[in-house]
């Protein structure tokens, strides 16, 4: 197994099966810390720079809980019109991160172009953790729900996962690419134009990924261990900010999880997921039923990015 010491978390097409179990195992072992809501000195002598071009409620503020957790400092942007990255300046990546990797021993990086990530980390001598990147990856939450079905299941193989939303979203990239190294089957349900990409689809039939699509959620939910869900009300995630609109439209029954749905179709050990935000393609409803594990995710994703942040810059094998 390569080590982590030093090294860019940008695409789960890079990770390994092993690599996947090191990570849990280390993010259980640190996980206690956030339980109990005290810090370690793990980090004390370590600064995380947080460099977001994009909004970001959960990823960014669990990046910066988990180092604060780890005893290291924080600082950086969750506003890059408020930088010259941003401003009339429109500064370059390469400018940006010969600069940033001065300020901090670690860039987590959120950006609205596919593959800006990459391009810093060719620039960067800190490491960089990809925190979602256009419609490209969003490794740090798919590693979450991996961590969070693995600790709900206790396993990751024999299952199916039914995906749910836009194929165009980088979580779906990301676990998709994931499930290359498990034994599970994801099933697909999305809008025809936001299905997955051919080109996507043959990348993953050469890795083989088990996957099929069908075209309503009703058709696959009896048979799903694990509800995985996006919305397909979405925003143009190549925008560094979209305002919403007067209408901002309804999600179809058949992209739709609702309580009622749950009860008449769904296994009763079937976990739902969902990464948040959510439109109504999630009833409020549903967060009482024993499906529900999107707040357990949230949580599982200050210890998990602590076991990134540990790892990245060395503090544990």
């Amino acid at each position: 197994m390569r080590s982590f010491v030093g090294r860019d978390i940008l695409s789960l097409a890079d990770f390994e099966r092993g690599e996947y179990c090191h990570v849990f195992d280390v993010a259980d072992r640190l996980k206690p810390h956030a339980l109990e809501r005290r810090n370690t000195d793990l980090l004390a002598h370590k600064t995380l720079l947080t460099a977001f071009y994009q909004p970001s409620t959960r990823t960014r503020l669990a990046t910066e809980a988990a180092m604060h957790r780890l005893g290291g400092h924080v600082l950086g942007f969750s506003d890059a019109k408020m930088t010259r990255a941003g401003d009339f300046y429109q500064e370059s990546i390469k400018d940006t991160m010969k600069m940033l990797e001065y300020y901090g021993d670690v860039i987590a990086m959120r950006h609205f172009q596919q593959g800006a990530p990459r391009e810093a980390a060719a620039w960067a001598s800190v490491p960089i953790i990809n925190c979602g990147d256009g419609w490209g990856e969003h490794p740090t939450q798919v590693l979450t729900d991996l961590y969070t079905i693995h600790a709900e299941l206790g396993t990751l193989d024999g299952l199916s996962i039914l995906c749910v939303g836009d194929m165009r979203m980088r979580t779906m990239h990301s676990i998709l690419y994931a499930l290359s190294q498990f034994d599970s089957e994801a099933v697909v349900v999305s809008p025809p134009e936001m299905s997955l990409l051919d080109e996507f689809k043959a990348e993953i039939e050469q890795r083989n990924v088990r996957y099929r699509e069908v075209e309503d959620v009703r058709d696959a939910l009896a048979d799903a261990d694990v509800i995985y869900m996006e919305p397909v009300v979405q925003a143009d995630y190549t925008k560094s900010r979209e305002e919403a609109s007067a209408d901002k439209g309804v999600t179809p029954d058949r992209y739709k999880v609702t309580r009622q749905l749950l009860a008449e179709q769904a296994k009763s050990s079937a976990i739902i997921l969902h990464s948040l935000p959510r439109m109504d393609e999630l009833p409020p409803d549903v967060d009482a039923t024993r499906h529900a594990r999107y707040w357990n995710e949230a949580f599982n994703g200050v210890a998990m990015r602590m076991a990134l942040l540990a790892l990245v810059l060395g503090a544990v094998e």
